[in-house]
């Protein structure tokens, strides 16, 4: 399958259908985000309830991330075509047989972790982090930590290893751009369509660069209005409020418009029947 080359405007193109996609189906779509931030809510409350349980619970939700994103990749075309979204399309690609190959989206950002981790021990050093652990653990404890404490902390590779996480966690989703749509419209297997993702996403790194501006200035203003929204109903029902409220929300609008934004990426750089676009040269999958 052909890898186009889009402009660098496609970017802000693919993040701005995927908003036009939600006003044209607020309910449909927003009922599937609604359910995915009920599931996230559940886990941080059970979470908070039961610390221990924390691991297993955020493992768990991880798990069920890409089968209920390609779900919303499915209804994201449903309505972009017309139809309608249901919250029966969260479980689409179980009832296809695709639910192995979609839990191997998982592989990047399990390396990505192991990556991170690693270069967070060899950067700061093992002793560096349990003094950094004590001092987290001291600041939970005080209102008014002393300026001191903070005098030894080694700030700058902090910095960098923070710089380096964000690199690495980007490239990591350069594997599943356009991978989920890729299996869900057009069946592909598991290491093709994420290699395919990998180097469609290389090959239009404008494009990339573009949307991810855009979609971190979107993340801030949509941010600031439901962390506003969560202190309003936090004056009213505590702190808890702001919790559930902030998940809801932040579900509702957030992975509809992530799974929109992957479905027309991979029908302009990789779907087939895509608007004509200038073949990359020298990738062929």
């Amino acid at each position: 399958m052909e890898i186009r080359k889009v402009p660098a405007t496609a970017g802000a193109d693919w993040l701005l259908s995927a908003f036009n996609l939600l006003r044209k189906s607020p309910f449909g779509l927003g009922l599937l985000g609604l359910i995915y931030g009920l599931i996230s809510l559940a886990v941080t409350l059970l979470a908070r309830a039961m610390p221990n349980l924390l691991g297993p619970l955020q493992l768990a939700l991880m798990v069920v991330g890409p089968l209920l994103m390609a779900g919303m990749v499915f209804a994201a075309r449903e309505v972009d075509e017309g139809r309608s979204a249901a919250p029966g399309h969260l479980l689409r690609g179980i009832q296809e047989g695709k639910a192995g190959r979609l839990l191997g989206t998982l592989l990047p950002q399990i390396a990505a972790l192991l990556v991170c981790a690693a270069l967070l021990v060899m950067m700061i050093g093992i002793d560096q982090l349990q003094a950094l652990s004590e001092l987290m653990q001291k600041l939970q404890t005080q209102t008014n930590p002393d300026p001191a404490m903070f005098e030894d902390l080694p700030v700058g590779r902090l910095f960098l290893w923070l710089m380096l996480v964000m690199a690495v966690g980007v490239l990591s989703w350069f594997f599943t751009f356009t991978a989920l749509p890729d299996m869900m419209f057009a069946d592909a297997r598991m290491i093709p369509a994420m290699r395919r993702s990998f180097r469609a996403c290389l090959g239009n790194l404008p494009a990339m660069i573009l949307f991810f501006v855009m979609f971190v200035v979107v993340m801030m203003a949509l941010g600031v209005g439901i962390n506003v929204l969560g202190l309003i109903f936090a004056i009213v029902g505590g702190e808890l409020a702001l919790v559930i409220v902030s998940t809801l929300l932040m579900g509702t609008v957030l992975l509809p418009l992530i799974s929109a934004v992957m479905y027309f990426a991979w029908k302009q750089m990789v779907g087939a029947g895509a608007p004509a676009a200038v073949a990359i040269t020298g990738i062929e999958v």
